[in-house]
């Protein structure tokens, strides 16, 4: 029997990319949660870049060690029962892994969006999202998901990001999404999918919005201004 376990943040869009694959899958696994700004001995010593997710995998007595949500997502795909999250076409897969990447700047973006207490950087950021999920819009298909009715790794990339805004939107009206019908309508289908809604920690809005209060951050102020 293999066992797997993913080490996790409770706000680590990342590590939701692996959860929600895993459910998708149907995979049993166990999760443990750590502190990101005092991680244990044990973590550092197995995480090469000191970061989650890590996926663990225990199997005839051994335990082999996963980095990094691409190659994590990757390997649950290829191991695990179930449908396929990746294309089978090598092509339509690369773009896949393009479209995933794309995902990546986003929450490099968001990071920006969501610490900065410079409300001059908020805007120039909302811009720049708003630039990026235009760009989406463009390339987004008759839906309901990123490629027709079918779960991609593509959707579990973006879940977590969607995620951010279900927050985000109860401080104030970025007007982000405003006009892009097809992204709306994907993030209205993600956030309805058990495996998108269980791949976040119960509480996750309120240590989001604890999380914003710590950097003082310029969402929260504008809203009360």
């Amino acid at each position: 029997m293999q066992k797997l376990t993913l080490i996790s943040h409770h706000l680590c869009p990342y590590v939701q990319r692996a959860a929600i694959a895993l459910g998708e899958k149907g995979a049993a696994f166990e999760r443990v949660f750590i502190d990101l700004d005092d991680k244990p001995d044990w973590f550092l010593k197995i995480s090469p870049l000191g970061k989650v997710p890590l996926l663990l995998i225990e199997e005839d007595g051994r335990q082999v060690v996963l980095f990094e949500s691409a190659a994590i997502c990757e390997y649950i795909d290829e191991t695990q029962p179930g449908p396929r999250l990746h294309p089978q076409d090598a092509l339509t897969r690369a773009r896949h892994r393009g479209w995933m990447e794309f995902g990546s700047s986003i929450l490099a973006d968001l990071w920006m969006y969501e610490t900065t207490s410079d409300r001059q950087v908020l805007e120039t950021k909302r811009t720049v999202l708003a630039s990026k999920f235009l760009i989406i819009e463009t390339e987004l298909s008759g839906g309901p998901l990123f490629v027709g009715k079918s779960f991609s790794l593509v959707d579990a990339v973006f879940a977590p990001i969607f995620r951010y805004f279900d927050v985000f939107d109860t401080i104030s009206d970025s007007h982000i999404f405003d006009g892009l019908e097809k992204v709306k309508r994907w993030r209205s289908t993600l956030v309805q999918r058990p495996s998108v809604r269980q791949a976040a920690a119960t509480d996750y809005h309120e240590r989001l919005i604890a999380f914003l209060q710590k950097h003082q951050s310029a969402l929260l102020e504008q809203a009360a201004a």
